[in-house]
């Protein structure tokens, strides 16, 4: 196995992998509100998402961006948080032979700003890896495609299953977005309460 394929492998790995699922719920949260009908928007969110996460990803992984581990494994689930609770205000047409909802423009500049913060936790998983090695473009690259399968897989699993939710077992969509969005904002909600750095901030018992 070549080096590309090696880290192309370990990135669809990372972001694939259920014991770190918190990059999952973020791309469940920004698609939640979609189905395979509404294919060109996600694809423009996806890129937007993937644009912050592998500009981060670069430059912290090359040493240009240093910032703490903790802070980002607290900021994380806050942008799951927030991406979740903005699913609540989306609104479907009243009428249904109307023409199809444009999605709110904010959730395009939303998916690169917290990109930017998922590729810095992104670059902490690859920094680990790397160690010392001197070459890091192909290891770089590798592991952002890698990144990028995993999330088009990911994507494309969310919406068929909303689309079956919707169009064939009849769920209203907008009881289908509340109900996954409910379920990812609890999820989230956890993950911050259970977070280090939020006990040690709120006074709160630390498990050793």
């Amino acid at each position: 196995m070549s080096e590309f394929q090696a880290y192309l492998q370990l990135g669809f790995n990372h972001i694939t992998d259920s014991n770190g699922y918190d990059h999952i719920l973020f791309i469940m949260a920004i698609c939640s509100v979609y189905t395979l009908v509404d294919w060109k928007k996600v694809i423009v969110l996806v890129t937007a998402f993937t644009a912050g996460h592998s500009i981060t990803l670069a430059l912290s992984t090359m040493g240009y961006v240093n910032v703490n581990p903790d802070v980002i494994e607290l900021l994380i689930p806050v942008t799951i948080l927030i991406t979740a609770f903005l699913n609540f205000f989306y609104k479907t047409p009243k009428n249904a032979y109307a023409p199809k909802e444009k999605a709110p423009a904010f959730r395009y500049p939303l998916a690169l700003g917290f990109g930017l913060i998922h590729g810095l936790g992104f670059s902490n998983y690859l920094r680990a890896l790397l160690g010392k090695e001197a070459d890091i473009f192909t290891p770089l690259l590798g592991f952002n495609v890698g990144l990028e399968l995993g999330q088009l897989i990911i994507v494309f699993i969310i919406l068929v299953i909303a689309f079956a939710m919707i169009e064939l077992l009849r769920v209203q969509k907008l009881s289908w977005i509340q109900i996954l969005s409910g379920i990812i904002f609890g999820m989230a909600l956890s993950l911050i309460l259970n977070n280090e750095l939020f006990r040690t901030l709120a006074g709160m018992p630390v498990d050793s």
